[in-house]
């Protein structure tokens, strides 16, 4: 199995905390955030990572090498920011399965793997990881219905539901409709906009999410994730 993961972020949220280092090599426990992803990625089964970076892109590959826990590292840098959409469209021509999963490198997701991976097998349409919680109101909403997704709602919802996770599993040729090196966002010009097109099933995940781009999460990931 392959993956991408999202490591090209400013972080200016988290700059008054880490000034020095790109965002997914903040520290955790005395670890980079980056290690403990990886490290669980490298649990679950895959074997051959591409990352998207751009801000302080050499850290990361200083720190990383060509592979890390059996796992090859290959790297995509952008030369200027290409948003959500762009980046994975860049990385997407870097990848050697017909689909990968897709990880934001800010954010812990204990993923079930297995059973995304059973999913695509039985269906092969793009999935979004979703996951519930007690109030969707800072994140927007995601409806669903029979294992698809209807309807993407904006922020200021306050009630429990389902918000997207930041992880999917995509053909490589989902973006082909968009031109390389452009900047796109993935959430409002491809699922937003091609809903209508195209089928998007949605994966219900139960697992541990933190996300540290929020001080408040980054604090609490320091003691959550340091058994990891």
């Amino acid at each position: 199995m392959e993956a991408i993961v999202l490591a090209g972020g400013f972080g200016t949220r988290l700059r008054q905390v880490v000034p020095d280092l790109p965002k997914p090599m903040a520290p955790v426990a005395g670890r980079p955030f980056l290690e403990i992803l990886l490290g669980m990625i490298a649990r679950k089964g895959v074997t051959r990572v591409v990352l998207s970076l751009g801000f302080m892109s050499e850290k990361i590959i200083e720190h990383f090498g060509d592979s890390f826990q059996g796992m090859e590292l290959v790297y995509e840098v952008e030369s200027r920011p290409l948003g959500t959409g762009g980046a994975i469209r860049a990385a997407l021509k870097r990848c050697v399965a017909d689909h990968v999963f897709v990880f934001n490198g800010d954010t812990y997701l204990d993923l079930e793997v297995d059973e995304l991976e059973r999913l695509w097998q039985s269906e092969r349409h793009p999935i979004i990881v979703v996951r519930e919680v007690p109030d969707t109101a800072r994140f927007g909403r995601v409806e669903m219905s029979g294992g698809r997704v209807d309807a993407f709602l904006e922020k200021g919802i306050s009630s429990k539901g389902l918000i997207n996770a930041g992880c999917y599993v995509l053909p490589i040729t989902a973006l082909d409709d968009f031109p390389l090196n452009q900047p796109f966002s993935l959430e409002t010009e491809f699922f937003i906009k091609y809903l209508n097109h195209v089928r998007f099933d949605g994966f219900v995940t139960h697992g541990c999410f933190i996300d540290i781009g929020v001080p408040d999460d980054y604090a609490l990931a320091q003691t959550v994730l340091a058994e990891l």
